[in-house]
């Protein structure tokens, strides 16, 4: 890289610590330092929800599908879109519309009012071990991305470079921080596809008459997309909106309900057709540069040595001019760290609010109950770092991490918010049947009817466990 996009890039990082250690400074509560002081403006909140489930990690892993699928890659996000909408007309009137959660920091303290004090436990833990493992994969692609563009740069030392980053800007800034600066992000990444990386690499590859002559036809349609595909990132993604624990905390951190739902209108436009698009498009046009040789000085001769999810920042790196790579790399960072920094916050909040708090309650308005969120924090971002260390897919590990809480949360919630026959049995059956459904049949490699993926039936398990479990339950009447 040359000493002109290097510089860009190390200013960039060091103005994201400055204003990290500005709220550093201004964080003097729970509220300030969890759920941004529970004042936020729609569009702030917006933005940062589909930076934060976007992300650097989709990103990467849409340029991922894009290299392999072309352009029906984008339906993985169009499930974000169908999932952002359902949420804002059912989820959060039962959120903002209850004042029991008024002073609520995380999703697990639904579970509390509804079922009990030991449902949101387990939920706590099912949430926090999730969301660690999402955190993982952001730092996973943030590696990916920075050893793909620098040349002298190895993968491990990528990997924890960015880490390093992320932890020290999260465990310091707090989710004000964290949504401030995810606005400022997602419009740097927005600008820097549309006016630089597509433009400028569609000219490089020879344009659409290079790309029609490199891939085969199916991989220009939206048609390249097995039936099986479109319902696992259906079971796996339209669930997390309403289990997600970012996602809560962005609905806490709103002044009311029509700001909330804004917020995730906005976010569902973003997610699908804009950011699907532009994701899956630099992935296919990274396919059409490795056919042509373009990264054979790299070491990929062909698309057989090219890993598909390091294509794009491979891709960005040949095209780019120098400064606009600089930028570009500012761009797909802030992508990476709008969600890790995000996923860190929520699996710390759980570990402090709903687990140590379940034992040690502490005053949620004094700088000791900030200072232990800053070391709970911490700790959980070294493991996610470690944790990433022993991984090497992107997308894989997001989306396992995804299907873990969605299996086992996903029918307990929708069984509070909307079925008056639930139970904390039901509800607690359900968690551990589910999640360790999906996780056994992911992991032992059974073979699945129709090919489906585990989580289907995870998730159908979950289902008939807690309606079983909870008419088993119900108090009877004397």
């Amino acid at each position: 890289m040359h000493p002109i996009d290097l510089t860009i890039f190390i200013v960039y990082v060091i103005g994201l610590l400055s204003f990290g250690y500005f709220f550093f400074r201004k964080n003097e509560s729970g509220d300030d330092y969890y759920v941004g002081g529970r004042n936020m403006k729609s569009y702030h909140v917006g933005l940062s929800v589909v930076a934060t489930d976007v992300g650097g990690g989709f990103s990467i892993g849409l340029g991922g599908l894009g290299f392999v699928m072309g352009i029906s890659g984008s339906w993985m996000l169009f499930t974000g879109l169908i999932g952002a909408w359902l949420a804002a007309v059912f989820l959060i009137p039962k959120v903002k519309g209850n004042r029991a959660f008024d002073d609520a920091y995380t999703f697990p303290q639904v579970f509390k009012y509804y079922y009990s004090a030991n449902v949101a436990l387990v939920a706590a833990i099912i949430s926090a071990i999730g969301y660690a493992g999402f955190t993982s994969s952001q730092m996973l692609a943030g590696a990916k991305l920075a050893s793909g563009t620098f040349a002298e740069l190895n993968h491990d030392a990528a990997l924890y470079i960015m880490g390093a980053v992320a932890i020290v800007y999260t465990v310091l800034g707090g989710l004000k921080a964290v949504i401030y600066t995810d606005t400022v992000q997602w419009a740097l990444l927005m600008i820097g596809l549309i006016f630089v990386g597509i433009p400028i690499a569609y000219i490089e590859i020879g344009g659409m008459e290079a790309i029609r002559a490199t891939v085969s036809p199916e991989m220009l349609t939206l048609t390249n997309v097995s039936w099986q595909d479109l319902v696992y990132w259906a079971v796996t993604i339209i669930p997390i909106w309403f289990v997600g624990m970012t996602l809560y905390q962005r609905i806490y951190a709103c002044h009311d309900e029509k700001t909330a739902k804004r917020a995730w209108y906005l976010a569902g436009v973003f997610e699908w057709p804009v950011m699907a698009f532009l994701g899956v498009l630099l992935g296919l046009f990274a396919r059409v540069a490795a056919d042509q040789g373009m990264f054979e000085y790299l070491g990929a001769a062909d698309i057989s040595d090219t890993d598909p999810e390091t294509g794009l920042p491979m891709l960005l790196r040949t095209v780019l001019p120098v400064g606009f790579l600089g930028i570009m790399m500012a761009a797909y960072f802030s992508a990476i760290l709008s969600t890790a920094d995000s996923c860190l916050m929520a699996a710390s909040g759980n570990v402090v609010t709903d687990i140590i708090g379940r034992f040690t309650p502490f005053d949620s308005n004094s700088h000791l109950f900030v200072r232990i969120s800053q070391v709970v924090t911490l700790v959980i971002g070294v493991l996610a770092l470690m944790l990433a260390a022993a991984m090497t897919t992107v997308l894989d590990l997001m989306l396992d991490s995804y299907a873990f809480m969605v299996s086992g949360l996903f029918v307990p919630v929708i069984g509070a918010l909307f079925w008056q026959k639930s139970t904390p049995a039901g509800a607690m059956t359900a968690m551990i049947v589910g999640g360790f459904t999906t996780i056994a049949l992911r992991y032992l490699g059974v073979e699945l009817p129709y090919d489906l993926d585990p989580n289907v039936f995870g998730i159908s398990a979950s289902a008939i466990s807690f309606i079983v479990v909870s008419l088993l339950t119900q108090k009877r009447p004397q």
